[in-house]
């Protein structure tokens, strides 16, 4: 697990959760079904621990009938975001999850139940305990791409006023790492923010 993530979830106030159990009864992945297989069979301990916990709705419509508020909002927010595919788009529910929303294998839950919300840009129920908190940690996060594109510039400026190889290689490795950060939240509108 990387620094930023191992930070995050460090933070994430776990008090926040109201215990619905929306996030269990209907949840989605960001790969299809029959990827997610296909990861699991090549030994993709994420794709493995999901499979053993969530087991697939027989449609969108299936998933409708127990929340539909929570399907349309996951639907709305792909949508929004350009990734939703209909026939790429699964739902699924916990098998552990009681009539009471209490896990009924909590002690011995995966990795992936530990770190719900994985991240601040996890598509959560309306209405979720964690919904004001990871709307704050977005735009913290679009905050620090704000700024990295402001450095940015400001590396612009430098570099028009040096001739120096080293200082132009150090203006470069900046540069660059500055553009994997912005390029690793692309999916979800680094460049527009």
């Amino acid at each position: 697990m990387g620094s930023y993530e191992e930070n995050y979830l460090d933070k994430r106030p776990q008090s926040l959760c109201h215990m619905c159990g929306k996030c269990c009864r209907v949840v989605t992945t960001q790969y299809p079904y029959n990827e997610l297989k296909k990861m699991a069979a090549k030994g993709d301990k994420g794709a493995i621990d999901f499979l053993s916990i969530f087991v697939p709705y027989e449609s969108i419509e299936a998933a409708r009938k127990v929340d539909a508020e929570v399907v349309d909002n996951i639907i709305t927010r792909l949508i929004d975001d350009g990734n939703f595919n209909e026939q790429e788009t699964t739902f699924y529910c916990c098998k552990y999850l009681r009539d009471d929303n209490l896990c009924s294998n909590y002690e011995n839950r995966p990795i992936l139940c530990r770190h719900c919300p994985s991240s601040p840009w996890v598509i959560v129920p309306p209405g979720c305990g964690f919904e004001g908190w990871l709307f704050w940690k977005r735009e913290e996060e679009k905050q620090k791409i704000r700024k990295s594109k402001e450095d940015l510039l400001e590396l612009k400026l430098l570099r028009s006023k040096t001739k120096d190889p080293q200082t132009l290689e150090k203006i470069s490795a900046v540069e660059q790492k500055i553009y994997r950060n912005i390029d690793s939240l692309k999916k979800y509108g680094s460049e527009n923010w």
